[in-house]
């Protein structure tokens, strides 16, 4: 094997490798290192965003290569040295049928799909349990009024990764059950926003918003505020950590002493009180 092969095999190794380390990210919920694809999908709505998101992009492909393809036949079939004597047609009722129907049927094709999931998004069905995030300059509280109405802060870790992802105190949900999150904000415009679940929105102060998910799989998922909020914007992280019902009842009762008393503590620390 030449020098030239072994690069190319050496090229192909990484590259296989960074695929690999790529998928394993975004296995747990947080993004992958040279991301080009929506992050791995950790719920029903998100399953949809991604299958609308493929949809839109063939689509998009097969009308942007026919385009092209029309660009250059014009380039190459009518150019003055190819066609000397140009055509006088000044329409053609058929084509200007076709191109008038033709977007309309696309545009409902994508359409029909596109308002579907935004139902599927904004009718929040009955829900197994209420979290409600409140935003603050720059940290969030959660709170959980179907479990004893207890309340704790979450807040930048700086000693925990992923970087700028961690945090001392994650949101703690158990899987395969409807979460409804309700958001508000304790100051300024925040943005509840997790990729992985297909969520996103608004926590404004005086209004209370709400959204849903349903984690399908067990694992720790990430997000961030998604609204320019102040200088500390990007260090308000958003950490949930789905558990099993067994592991979330233990979860629940350790931290309804632990933050009624006012202190804080990581999900680990609580579940090993809870044993």
């Amino acid at each position: 094997m030449g020098r030239m092969g072994r690069q190319l095999l050496g090229l192909a190794v990484a590259g296989v490798t960074l695929a690999a380390s790529g998928a394993a990210f975004a296995e747990l919920g947080q993004p992958a290192p040279w991301e080009y694809k929506l992050q791995e999908s950790g719920s029903p709505v998100m399953d949809n965003i991604v299958w609308f998101h493929n949809f839109l992009f063939v689509l998009t492909t097969v009308i942007t290569l026919f385009v092209l393809a029309l660009l250059v036949i014009v380039v190459v079939k009518f150019n003055a040295r190819a066609n000397p004597v140009p055509s006088r047609t000044t329409h053609n009722t058929l084509i200007e049928v076709v191109w008038t129907l033709v977007p309309v049927l696309i545009l409902v094709g994508i359409a029909v799909p596109s308002f579907r999931l935004l139902f599927l998004e904004l009718d929040v069905p009955k829900a197994d349990l209420t979290v409600k995030a409140t935003g603050k300059q720059w940290y969030w509280s959660y709170s959980y009024p179907d479990n004893g109405k207890f309340e704790f802060d979450s807040l930048l870790a700086q000693d925990k990764q992923p970087r700028l992802l961690g945090v001392d105190n994650e949101m703690v949900v158990p899987v395969n059950k409807v979460i409804r999150v309700q958001t508000t904000g304790a100051d300024v415009i925040h943005a509840f926003a997790v990729p992985s679940f297909g969520i996103k929105i608004d926590a404004i102060p005086g209004r209370l918003n709400e959204t849903w998910f349903k984690a399908t799989k067990v694992g720790m998922y990430y997000g961030q505020c998604s609204e320019l909020c102040g200088k500390d914007h990007a260090f308000m992280p958003i950490a949930v950590r789905v558990v099993s019902d067994q592991e979330f009842a233990s979860w629940v009762e350790a931290a309804k002493k632990k933050y009624a008393s006012g202190g804080t503590t990581t999900y680990a620390s609580a579940a090993d009180a809870a044993h």
